[in-house]
């Protein structure tokens, strides 16, 4: 019986024969106490999969803001609102290490200059890639985007589900958490505010 080669995935090793980490020995070792046996066929690369599948998904430990950004931030006269809307997040919750997903809105009113708008999703992903309460990303996000631009106000707002409260726990399968927050203007301009909470929850 010929057996047919599993497809290698981007970021796993090309050696086959690489000796195991600190981190796939962890893993391994949980499979052990799950009761279930590492050696076996389907579970056998598993620990490496897994290993190589967390460091994607916490990635933005390695990021740096103003590494992203990479200049693309110019000077503008634009004094209007500007919004991204329905940017994807897709992130881990820190107390069950279960995926919490949604989108991210975030806008700013520019005070002289104005950003190259993929470097807001950039921002998003920088912090969602780590392991996040969803009240943090939020504030991560909006800190960022102030610190990076100086604008004269910033609003972010995240809508997610979270797979800690739909497969476990008190399993709500449509339950959103929404939080946003609010910098300069979007803050303390009630008509901003409202113009932006407007656009981001329609």
């Amino acid at each position: 019986m010929t057996s047919v080669a599993e497809p290698r995935h981007e970021g796993e090793s090309a050696k086959a024969s690489q000796p195991p980490d600190e981190m796939e020995a962890l893993l391994r070792r949980q499979l052990e106490l799950l009761g279930e046996d590492p050696v076996r066929d389907g579970l056998l690369r598993t620990p490496h999969r897994v290993a190589v599948s967390l460091r994607w998904l916490t990635r933005g430990y390695g990021m740096d803001v103003k590494k992203v950004v990479n200049g693309a931030v110019f000077k503008a006269k634009h004094e209007n609102m500007v919004m991204v809307r329905d940017i994807e997040v897709y992130s881990l919750c820190e107390h069950h290490m279960l995926p919490f997903y949604g989108r991210a809105h975030v806008a700013y009113v520019p005070d002289g200059r104005i950003i190259g708008l993929s470097k807001l999703a950039r921002v998003v992903e920088i912090f969602a890639r780590r392991l996040q309460v969803q009240e943090r990303l939020t504030d991560q996000i909006a800190d960022a985007v102030q610190e990076v631009l100086t604008p004269a106000g910033v609003g972010v707002v995240l809508e997610c589900q979270h797979l800690c409260m739909m497969m476990r726990g008190v399993e709500k399968q449509n339950s959103r958490t929404i939080s946003s927050a609010l910098r300069g203007s979007f803050r303390d301009d009630p008509r901003t505010r409202d113009e932006f909470l407007r656009l981001a929850l329609k």
